[in-house]
């Protein structure tokens, strides 16, 4: 059961690095640029994601065994489908991807268009299904405390990204977070928002979709790798 504390104080750890490089943005910005703050936060971040990943690699079937579906019938496609529909939600941003990557100046953006008619928080909404999904196959007590551990997280950054852009916003955002909705599809079902197909005709989700079956191909290879690595 040593993995499972191991992997809470790593989620605890990543969500401090993570949340707190958030609200420190204006003030490192506003001392070493906004390129160069992308760039030292990509640095604390990625890396303690990646090394998130790989310990949840190695020991996904750690502790107790709640659950075993993996012979039912429909369920590997089921969690692959689930899967993929996680990724579409869980990687908007890569809509500024020359931001991300500090090439362009990285901003904070305002907008309700896309997917953020359907949710305002589509990365939590992504992060619970992805969950749901790796929970629902794997079935064991470590990826059910993981699982719970980053869905609290991205509950916490529901919170926690309101409360910031009330705070550079002021009215402009709290009129946006009157016509959204965190809950999937609220907003457009009591009519705040209507369903424009043609925002989701993007490169970006062409993108995401080449990432979905880049990673489908090489999952089999991912988890050889990471075997390879002892902690």
């Amino acid at each position: 059961m040593d993995s499972h504390w191991i992997m809470l104080g790593m989620l605890f750890g990543f969500a401090i690095a993570h949340s707190g490089g958030a609200a420190l943005r204006p003030w490192g910005e506003s001392k070493i640029g906004a390129r160069l703050y992308r760039v030292g936060f990509a640095l604390v971040s990625l890396p303690l994601a990646v090394i998130l990943v790989v310990y949840f690699f190695n020991h996904r079937y750690d502790g107790l065994r709640l659950w075993n579906l993996q012979g039912v019938g429909g369920m590997k496609e089921t969690v692959w489908i689930l899967s993929a529909l996680s990724f579409f939600l869980l990687y908007p941003a890569t809509f500024n991807l020359l931001e991300i990557a500090a090439i362009e100046k990285p901003q904070v953006h305002l907008y309700e268009t896309g997917i953020i008619r359907v949710c305002r928080h589509p990365q939590m909404v992504g992060q619970v299904i992805w969950c749901i999904a790796h929970t629902l196959w794997l079935g064991t007590s470590f990826t059910l405390l993981t699982s719970l551990g980053l869905i609290a997280h991205h509950l916490f950054a529901v919170w926690h990204g309101d409360r910031r852009l009330t705070k550079r916003y002021g009215d402009a955002f709290l009129k946006v977070k009157e016509r959204t909705s965190v809950i999937p599809f609220l907003a457009i079902i009591d009519g705040r928002q209507s369903f424009q197909w043609r925002e989701f005709i993007k490169p970006a989700y062409v993108g995401v979709s080449g990432f979905i079956a880049l990673l489908w191909w090489a999952h089999p290879w991912l988890m050889q790798v990471t075997n390879k690595i002892y902690w």
